[in-house]
């Protein structure tokens, strides 16, 4: 078993190919064969209506369990799927183990409707310190990748957000409201202001990409399913970019963050959006 954090880096300093390897192999066999081929029996809701799973979520997150696991042994998984089967395995993010966090397919609700604007996400961390992760949009074949403390990489290129204009309207992804309470819907209220242009997020993880792109200047979120963060959030600190909860507090993968939170181009940027969801809340 991996006992101590040298060990890990190890791993990553040689092991991040077959990482991504097993990333692209998951879509590539389970995923984009379904693409736009879905039967209704492929598809079931969980939660309702908004709140979809398919085959390819399942079979992707099976492939990648049992390689992620033959990658680095003695490690965990922590995927979307399995914690809606057994809600108790999600208790591993806080655990001993080096854990890779996995959501098959992020975004299943484009996905179902045959939208490319979905992705794969893994992220390995250990006793809550993400350590690496993997965004993968199949559709559109690109990968991203963050190793802490290395920087992020978009299909092999430097990824850097850089700042926002200034003068100009804030562009922000907030959480949909089809997936948010009224609770919920409260809290992000600050964001519908003079000087911030808020939309519906689509996949969380391609926004949080697109943050890290420099395309977005910041996410505005209301829930804390790590599957849904874990990958987004490191991808945006290595390349530059800050993420605040409403404590003032960085998101935490363990849980138990006081929301809303942002994720933001720069620390200005996620202070003045942390400002507005505090008036909001």
């Amino acid at each position: 078993m991996i006992q101590d954090i040298e060990t890990i880096d190890e791993f990553l300093a040689h092991r991040t190919a077959d990482v991504e390897e097993a990333v692209r192999t998951a879509a590539a066999t389970e995923i984009m064969p379904r693409f736009r081929q879905l039967a209704a029996h492929e598809i079931d809701e969980k939660a309702g209506p908004h709140d979809l799973v398919t085959d390819a979520d399942r079979k992707a997150e099976e492939y990648l369990t049992e390689a992620l696991v033959k990658l680095l042994p003695g490690s965990v998984v922590v995927g979307e799927e399995a914690v809606h089967a057994n809600p108790a395995t999600y208790e591993a993010i806080k655990g001993e183990a080096p854990v890779w966090i996995v959501d098959p397919v992020d975004g299943t609700r484009q996905f179902v409707h045959g939208d490319p604007g979905f992705c794969t996400l893994v992220a390995l961390a250990h006793r809550g310190v993400l350590l690496a992760s993997w965004t993968y949009a199949p559709a559109r074949d690109q990968l991203a990748v963050a190793v802490r403390g290395k920087g992020a990489l978009l299909d092999g290129e430097p990824l850097r957000a850089g700042s926002p204009a200034p003068g100009r309207d804030l562009e922000v992804a907030t959480s949909h409201p089809d997936y948010t309470t009224e609770d919920q819907k409260r809290a992000l209220l600050g964001l519908w202001t003079e000087g911030v242009g808020p939309r519906a997020c689509g996949s969380a993880g391609l926004e949080y990409l697109a943050v890290a792109r420099g395309e977005l200047d910041a996410v505005g979120f209301s829930w804390e399913a790590a599957w849904d963060h874990a990958a987004g959030i490191l991808l945006v600190e290595e390349a530059g970019g800050a993420h605040l909860t409403l404590s003032g507090e960085p998101f935490r993968i363990t849980g138990g963050n006081t929301l809303p939170f942002t994720a933001a181009r720069d620390a200005a940027t996620a202070r003045r959006i942390l400002g507005l969801l505090s008036g909001g809340a």
